[in-house]
């Protein structure tokens, strides 16, 4: 179960057709990721991606199979667990299988989806471009869906955030309401200390939220307007936000592709501690596009996922990260735009100001990396307390965006904790001999979005349901550009 770069390069015999270079900052995020350490395009293929699961439903050359066999009775979920609701795709050691009484309009998950025998996984609801999903307090999923353009995805005509409630318990939502509209620019979601945060643009804003709000019960109020800290790059816009433990908010911001390298290092891409007087201090700078943050419930620490230069694996040696935020540590630099990591400079690059090359060794050094193009988009981490069994409690989840044009790469993994410190332990997909043997490094979880050929999306937003289901959503959809948000839960797992 180990992603490896070994076996990145095995399933590199599924390479396709290159893809078109097209700027991240269109609606495509990572057009081809550069080359790989072998001298292959990273559109070559993904370590865990099952590249012969073929075009699925939309494909003529790849028409949809048959319908999954029902539950077999030794592989039937307990009465009364999430995986025995109708229409649930439980996976077992003799593949998928579907709880009979489901919706037939539902998408057939049975047909590309693949998960670990002993989990099921469940349709929820439609959307277009989830960018960022989050739960109330009261148990209602929320939902970001932005219009402009940014990062990866489709844009959504409705540009607003929606609450998805589920108040009939059947494991799918009973509607998309509405909660706040008119923000073309809106990603990052909170909930914390009797209110509701939300991105609108450069701002951060909140309302008052009160326990069965589907409609805002108060008036909005700034926050923070991080564009008048830094300057704002158009693709590059979503500002993403998480609580830690001692109650420290944490916001980022995207830097540009273009920033230059200088030796004065300006604070540009980076991540922020609100103050109380709601003033910005960095914490994490030198990032290029920080797209998602989420802090670990157990421990004071943050993780930011990192989408690091465009067309760098070589010769630069870039990677994506994920970057770790401790509460009360110094100030940590990333690199970017001078350096790929701890002592490595990108190659060609030179101080502007100075002409001299760039001093990387105090630049942080990575413990999570992937591939160029594999795109880090969201996280979450599992805390049920024992609901999920081993090797998968107690892990951070990452969705993988996947490369434009194929989507290979795109899945999801989970990582180790070190369980003292909530740090997530060393697990890359660039060099194998990297990865702690005593960790189970990173691990795929689910698998089948990257067919090449679009039609299942692209996983993106990622978020754990109180009662222990991880919720996750997609931002890019079929051809119609709706995608779905889908939960996946152990067949163990009872409901309340």
């Amino acid at each position: 179960m180990k992603t490896t770069f070994s076996k990145a390069i095995a399933l590199a015999t599924f390479v396709l057709s290159p893809i078109p270079f097209v700027s991240c900052s269109s609606s495509s995020d990572k057009p081809d990721g550069g080359a790989r350490a072998d001298g292959s395009t990273a559109d070559g293929g993904a370590a865990g991606v099952d590249a012969s699961t073929g075009g699925g439903a939309d494909s003529p050359n790849h028409p949809m199979p048959e319908a999954a066999p029902t539950v077999a009775p030794d592989a039937m979920p307990p009465t009364g667990s999430f995986c025995s609701l109708p229409g649930s795709v439980v996976f077992s050691d003799a593949g998928a299988a579907v709880m009979p009484g489901g919706d037939p309009s539902w998408p057939n998950l049975s047909s590309w989806l693949k998960l670990p025998s002993g989990f099921c996984a469940h349709y929820f609801a439609s959307h277009h471009t989830i960018r960022q999903l989050r739960f109330a307090p009261d148990g209602d999923l929320f939902a970001a869906a932005p219009y402009a353009g940014t990062t990866g995805g489709r844009g959504d005509p409705t540009q607003s955030i929606y609450v998805l409630p589920d108040d009939n318990h059947d494991g799918v939502a009973d509607s998309t309401t509405v909660f706040l509209n008119n923000m073309p620019n809106t990603q990052g979601l909170m909930f914390t200390g009797g209110y509701f945060y939300y991105q609108d643009h450069t701002t951060i804003r909140r309302v008052a939220f009160h326990a069965g709000d589907r409609t805002p019960s108060g008036p909005s109020e700034l926050v923070v307007d991080v564009g008048q800290y830094f300057r704002q790059d158009g693709g590059h816009w979503p500002k993403v936000m998480d609580v830690a433990q001692d109650g420290t908010i944490f916001i980022t911001n995207g830097g540009s592709q273009g920033d230059s390298c200088v030796s004065t290092r300006p604070v540009l891409g980076s991540v922020h501690k609100l103050n109380a007087d709601n003033s910005l201090t960095p914490v994490a700078v030198g990032l290029r596009n920080p797209i998602a943050i989420r802090c670990e419930p157990t421990h004071n620490v943050c993780i930011a996922a990192e989408l690091a230069k465009d067309y760098s694996y070589t010769p630069d040696y870039g990677r994506e990260k994920l970057v770790p935020i401790v509460v009360g540590a110094p100030v940590t630099d990333w690199g970017f735009p001078c350096c790929a990591t701890k002592n490595q400079a990108y190659a060609g690059i030179s101080y502007a100001d100075s002409n001299q090359a760039p001093d990387c060794s105090g630049v942080a050094s990575e413990e999570v990396g992937f591939f160029i193009g594999h795109t880090p988009f969201g996280l979450d981490f599992e805390s049920s307390g024992g609901k999920w069994p081993a090797p998968w409690g107690s892990r951070v989840f990452v969705t993988l965006h996947g490369i434009v044009g194929s989507f290979l790469g795109a899945r999801i993994v989970a990582i180790p904790l070190d369980p003292m410190s909530g740090i997530p332990l060393p697990a890359t997909e660039l060099d194998a001999a990297t990865t702690d043997p005593n960790s189970d490094g990173m691990l795929d979880f689910a698998t089948g979005w990257g067919n090449n050929d679009q039609s299942h999306g692209r996983p993106a937003a990622v978020t754990f349901a109180p009662d222990g289901r991880m919720f996750v959503g997609d931002d890019y959809g079929d051809s119609t550009g709706s995608g779905s948000i889908v939960w996946i839960a152990p067949v163990s797992m009872m409901m309340p």
